[in-house]
């Protein structure tokens, strides 16, 4: 939501099992897709866009929550598996490639080595981390830009 806002694309179609919005962004088009459906079929929604825009594997760009970053790391990565990341794995299977541009946000790992990581990744955030939400947004963003920029170049 940070990043329609700031670009200034409203979210206001529900279409493809999903909220989307179109728009542009530095003279790019681009469609900004929110699946509703649970994680683990969100696949359904991207592939159904992918379709009905023609959009090339190439130019997807997913941002997820990523285990393996520290809280706040932000990091980008094309191409993969999906490391058991269950709207990874969706993607991957309904649209038929894992080759697509990756934001990744660190949520780090449990805490507690006891907590299950399931719970961990579907639990809120700490008030502290929290806090510090809106001052890792502008890094995301940053390099959600630099890749359509990346695959517009291409």
């Amino acid at each position: 939501a940070f990043f329609a806002e700031s670009a200034g694309i409203k979210i206001n179609k529900k279409t493809f099992s999903a909220e989307t919005g179109t728009g542009k962004i530095d003279g790019h088009d681009v469609l900004l897709l929110f699946p509703q459906t649970f994680m683990n079929e969100s696949g359904k929604a991207v592939a159904k866009a992918m379709d009905f825009h023609d959009v090339k594997h190439s130019e997807l760009i997913v941002v997820h929550d990523e285990l393996e970053l520290p809280f706040g790391d932000v990091k980008t990565k094309f191409g993969g598996g999906h490391k058991g990341h269950n709207g990874l794995r969706s993607i991957i299977a309904e649209s038929g490639s894992p080759d697509f541009h990756r934001i990744r946000f660190g949520i780090g790992r449990p805490v507690n080595p006891q907590m299950d990581v399931a719970d961990h990744v579907l639990s809120n955030f700490s008030k502290e981390e929290s806090d510090k939400l809106p001052e890792l947004f502008p890094a995301a963003e940053d390099l959600i830009l630099s890749q359509i920029k990346k695959i517009d170049s291409n």
